[in-house]
């Protein structure tokens, strides 16, 4: 009998016989048999069309047919307008890790995100106690703006008055991008009620962001890290999304959306998107986004299992509350 290929992934080398032709077979795999978050492709942005499962994997289907999407080496999935997606392409999509992102039109808003690809919460648990705490919370806004900026800051600063440096050093940004490509530059403003009314540099930065803050929130989720506990910004569920992303926008979407705009305002949110696609491909950001982070809140080592189990490995496992996992991990000793 033929083999076929684990249809969520095609990328673990898992493969069943078949047994009918007529059912297509699949295996539950652990999350550690996926690609690492930075090999990963960064994102696809689909949009006026219908994402399904099928036999193979999971395809969208608009009225030129049919493409194939590469959920396991997926990041994330930019679901725009008139998009619909079924219950089994969902659940392949997460099983393979893709985090599913709901955006306006062009990427520039996002209204609801999936699930990332750990079980583990270590990550998690130091950023609370971070977050928390105001002389540690401090200590990696200091660092973020370090990481931007070359100039050291002066000591004793509060957080109010390092906001006000960076939104000096963000507004001269702009202002040296206009010059070197030759763009009218009169500040960061737009109506989002009337986003056709927006000048082009507005509507190509904003676009830009969006696909970043899509790719930033998908290693965020996939690695364990809360996208609402932030440390710069803070109340809203994409603070640390936006903190992170703040870290690369200099260097990617504010000269890849003055860029465009120089060439023309023609399918302008398209050719933004296929060069962030690019831009970030070409950073290796991917590679970046999780080591940074990681750095930032000082957690460059992973901790050992304390209960001496990995919960990627089967996340529903039941295991004791505050004990050591006993001999025989099958049997719960939960209360």
């Amino acid at each position: 009998m033929p083999d076929i290929e684990c249809p969520a992934c095609r990328t673990c080398g898992f493969k069943l016989q078949r047994k009918s032709t007529n059912k297509s077979m699949k295996h539950k795999h652990a999350l550690r048999d996926l690609p690492k978050v930075r090999d990963s492709l960064s994102f696809l942005y689909v949009e006026y069309g219908h994402v399904e499962q099928s036999r193979l994997g999971v395809e969208f289907v608009n009225r030129l047919g049919q493409v194939p999407i590469p959920a396991a080496s997926l990041s994330s999935l930019l679901l725009g307008p008139g998009t619909t997606i079924t219950h089994g392409a969902i659940r392949t999509l997460a099983e393979a890790g893709c985090s599913l992102v709901w955006v306006g039109e062009g990427g520039v808003r996002c209204y609801a995100q999936g699930t990332g690809e750990t079980n583990k919460a270590y990550r998690l648990m130091r950023q609370a106690e971070l977050s928390a705490t105001p002389e540690l919370r401090l200590q990696v806004v200091e660092r973020m703006y370090r990481a931007r900026f070359p100039e050291p800051l002066p000591q004793g600063l509060k957080l109010e008055q390092i906001r006000g440096r960076e939104g000096i050093r963000v507004r001269e940004a702009y202002a040296q991008a206009a010059r070197k490509f030759g763009v009218s530059w009169n500040g960061r403003n737009y109506d989002r009620n009337n986003w056709n009314d927006t000048d082009p540099v507005n509507r190509a930065l904003s676009s830009a962001n969006a696909c970043l803050h899509g790719l930033v929130h998908a290693a965020l989720l996939s690695s364990g890290y809360s996208p609402a506990l932030g440390f710069v910004h803070q109340g809203k569920q994409l603070s640390f999304v936006y903190d992170i992303a703040d870290l690369y926008k200099m260097q990617l979407t504010v000269p890849v959306a003055f860029s465009v705009v120089a060439e023309g305002p023609d399918k302008l949110e398209t050719k933004v998107r296929k060069r962030c696609r690019d831009a970030f491909n070409n950073l290796k950001l991917l590679q970046r986004i999780v080591t940074d982070v990681d750095r930032l809140l000082s957690l460059d080592k992973e901790p050992e299992n304390p209960d001496g189990f990995d919960p990627d490995e089967d996340p529903a496992l039941p295991t004791p509350w505050w004990s050591k996992l006993p001999d025989n991990p099958a049997k719960s000793t939960e209360p």
